[in-house]
């Protein structure tokens, strides 16, 4: 990869279930150290565009570039390649510990200091977590869960976080923390981050860079800060009109 070249560059992809189209010709790009966000309304193919990143889905055509390569199609060499995926509905493991959860995430890794480093991360991040850790999944609240589920991930190490809709399902007050942790792990830990949300006022403020999503086609893109006050985006998906 040269200096000048994103992190994540998806040219052209076309994702197809069955016979409609959900993805069509999507152009975007990931710079490393950005927070870059995906708003749309539900239906748009924000978590196909994930998923397809993720190698969860298969793309018809088009092509999904990380760090200069072409996308692997399997999903697990994906993420020791260094993108991992934070699932729409968190999904953790209800029955395992809030420590068993986080080491599956490590599955990719086998040096136990760095794992015991990559927990302590963790710890600093979500204290609620280090709190819970001999507690089952599946007792978590709803914030403690997608708390979980994006400590998981970052067991990994991931070069690139995918987020899919991450405020789902979250009162206002966690959704905020999340936010927050969001902003720290690029912030303070220099992680590369793509986030699609619903909520796309959150979602504005929160990254450098944007693009907006419409029935499976990118209809505009900018930094985040000027899409907030572009009066199309405003009606569409702030909700404020005049």
């Amino acid at each position: 990869m040269s200096a000048n070249s994103p992190l994540l560059d998806v040219q052209n992809l076309v994702v197809h279930y069955g016979g409609i189209c959900a993805l069509n010709s999507v152009n975007l790009h990931v710079d490393s150290g950005e927070i870059v966000a995906v708003i749309g309304a539900n239906g748009a193919g924000k978590s196909t565009l994930m998923r397809t990143i993720a190698a969860v889905k298969t793309f018809t055509s088009g092509a999904v570039l990380f760090n200069g390569q072409p996308l692997k199609k399997d999903a697990s060499r994906v993420v020791r390649d260094g993108i991992t995926l934070v699932p729409e509905g968190r999904r953790i493991f209800a029955p395992l510990t809030v420590r068993e959860n986080l080491m599956l995430g490590a599955y990719t890794r086998s040096d136990r200091k760095e794992q015991e480093e990559t927990l302590e991360e963790i710890y600093a991040l979500f204290p609620r977590l280090k709190e819970r850790l001999n507690q089952r999944g599946g007792t978590l609240s709803g914030g403690e869960q997608q708390m979980l589920a994006v400590a998981r991930a970052m067991m990994s190490k991931p070069r690139l976080l995918l987020l899919d809709e991450p405020s789902l399902g979250l009162a206002p007050i966690v959704i905020d923390a999340m936010f927050d942790a969001i902003v720290k792990l690029n912030r303070e830990l220099g992680l590369t981050i793509l986030v699609v949300e619903q909520n796309a006022s959150l979602a504005l403020e929160m990254c450098h860079r944007a693009y907006v999503l419409e029935t499976g086609t990118i209809r505009m893109e900018g930094r985040g800060s000027d899409l907030l006050q572009d009066k199309r985006v405003m009606e569409s998906y702030l909700g404020i009109t005049g």
